[in-house]
């Protein structure tokens, strides 16, 4: 039997790397620590995006999604989705992936509610091309919804909070 060491393996050509299925290939990661918000029932960016450009056409995208995401107590129409480019493809039916329940957590005195918001997708890109995974978010009843914005009590905000998205390139 033969045993083969290295120190390195360089691709002879770019793309025919040794690729191990299930194994990462790459990790993409964009942190938001800015706040954004709206009232809008209209879908809008959150600032929260990212972009990676896979190195196989068969390879997957592990998309995990963290986000601060606040709204008014007694409003429970906000939605959180996820897209690929312009083409949605994470969202629940009636509330989306964050569909926050109002009331729940309420401090005295806050007049809105946040919590942490976890999305985790696998998709299927069948591409080679740069691709942009962004969240947006939506109010359905015209209510104040935020990212990165804890909670408001007595009219003072807590210090800003910050949101993720992970990108990783899983081999197949």
């Amino acid at each position: 039997m033969s045993t083969l060491y290295v120190d390195t393996i360089n691709e002879k050509t770019s793309g025919n790397g040794v690729q191990i299925p299930g194994h990462v290939v790459q990790v993409v990661q964009s942190v938001k620590t800015n706040q954004s918000s709206s009232t809008s029932s209209s879908w809008s960016d959150t600032g929260l995006s990212a972009s990676i450009t896979p190195t196989s056409s068969s390879s997957k995208i592990l998309v995990l999604v963290d986000v601060m995401f606040s709204h008014e107590p007694g409003y429970s129409g906000s939605n959180l989705r996820l897209l690929r480019d312009a083409t949605t493809i994470y969202y629940g039916t009636g509330t989306g992936f964050a569909g926050l329940a109002s009331n729940f957590g309420i401090p005295n005195g806050s007049d809105f509610v946040s919590s942490r918001t976890p999305a985790n997708y696998l998709d299927s890109p069948a591409s080679t091309s740069s691709v942009t995974y962004k969240v947006q978010f939506q109010s359905l009843q015209s209510a104040y919804i935020g990212i990165n914005r804890t909670q408001r009590v007595n009219g003072t905000y807590d210090p800003a909070g910050a949101s993720s998205i992970t990108l990783m390139e899983i081999a197949q």
